[in-house]
């Protein structure tokens, strides 16, 4: 048998993110470029997050600040020196007007920027297993500025119907980066070597069904009775005669991208310590909950709700979450007794 030849062996016309990006802006008749702007800035922010957390330990920039954020969590360094990065990128790219964080207790506006998008991020989720080596990410949700705002809360303060883009970055083995702009889900990967994220999931979709659910059950003695009972019943065989699988690891982007990988259930209910759910909205549940509905997924709250008609009342506003594959977020909607749309 002949050895595969060079050409066979290296695909040389690959689709790095800012040629699909411009690609998808040829498409758009009234497109003025600035949305391809912001998501250059985007992907800048994720290069240099993810290089920064490459060589933290090194530096020896683990560890905690000794500080707490606007929602309670206690700061790692890499927090701090994360949220500075994003800001910075989104202030210096000319196109972002206001800027929700996690890690600052109020929106941020630009005022020297005249531009018309507002972001929302959680810089580095899942950041209190950075010093253990787990995978990591960055959470965004993207809205344009209400007509005629100058930049103000209301331009944030509404359903997820309105955002007009999500993502997320996972820095582990490799930096994965999956992008949404209502147009189905995309999935890039960092080159390192020519420092581009690649595109190597197009058009990337949830399978149906996958018996795994991801969940903390270090705190079902806080569920309720109906919570209890339909992690019990997963865990009974199905049709197949298997029981779900359970695979949890407590950072939300790394068992979301495992999610949409392989498919299954992912779930952070609400409880008697936390009635409201664990998760916020603005930059964690709506971003997650975009991204799975246009991969064919669903995602609702505890109540069977869809996240994405919820309405926050302040930036960090939280809700409880249920997303994932159609099939099996179904069934936990069919468990409470409740229909949502698909």
């Amino acid at each position: 048998m002949p050895a595969p030849t060079l050409k066979e062996q290296f695909n040389t016309d690959i689709i790095t993110l800012s040629r699909f990006l411009l690609e998808s802006q040829k498409l758009q008749s009234n497109s003025t470029g600035e949305f391809t702007l912001l998501l250059n800035s985007l992907q800048f922010a994720f290069k240099f997050i993810s290089q920064t957390i490459r060589k933290a330990e090194l530096v020896h920039f683990s560890g905690l600040a000794g500080t707490s954020n606007t929602t309670g969590d206690e700061q790692k360094k890499l927090d701090v020196l994360g949220d500075e990065i994003f800001i910075n990128a989104m202030k210096s790219s000319g196109n972002v007007k206001v800027l929700v964080s996690e890690e600052q207790e109020d929106l941020i506006v630009f005022p020297t920027s005249n531009g018309t998008y507002a972001v929302c991020c959680d810089p580095i989720d899942g950041s209190s297993n950075l010093d253990a080596g787990v995978s990591v990410g960055t959470i965004v949700s993207l809205f344009k500025l209400l007509p005629g705002s100058t930049g103000t809360i209301q331009d944030v303060l509404r359903p997820g119907t309105e955002m007009v883009g999500a993502c997320y970055a996972m820095y582990g083995a490799s930096t994965h980066l999956l992008l949404t702009t209502g147009r189905g889900v995309d999935g890039f990967t960092l080159d390192n070597n020519i420092g581009e994220f690649i595109l190597v999931y197009p058009d990337l979709k949830l399978p149906l069904h996958n018996p795994i659910y991801s969940i903390n059950e270090g705190n079902s003695y806080y569920w309720n009775d109906e919570t209890k009972a339909f992690i019990e019943k997963l865990k009974e065989p199905q049709e197949n005669g298997k029981p779900f699988s359970a695979r949890y690891i407590g950072s939300m982007v790394a068992d979301m991208h495992r999610t949409f990988m392989y498919g299954g259930l992912f779930a952070y209910p609400g409880d008697r310590k936390a009635s409201s759910g664990k998760l916020r909205l603005l930059y964690e549940a709506f971003p997650m909950s975009y991204l799975v509905e246009q991969a064919g997924g669903i995602a609702v709250n505890d109540r069977g709700q869809r996240i994405l008609d919820l309405k926050p009342n302040h930036i960090h506003d939280k809700s409880s979450i249920w997303l994932g594959s159609k099939d099996d977020v179904s069934q936990y909607v069919k468990h409470i007794g409740k229909s949502v749309k698909s």
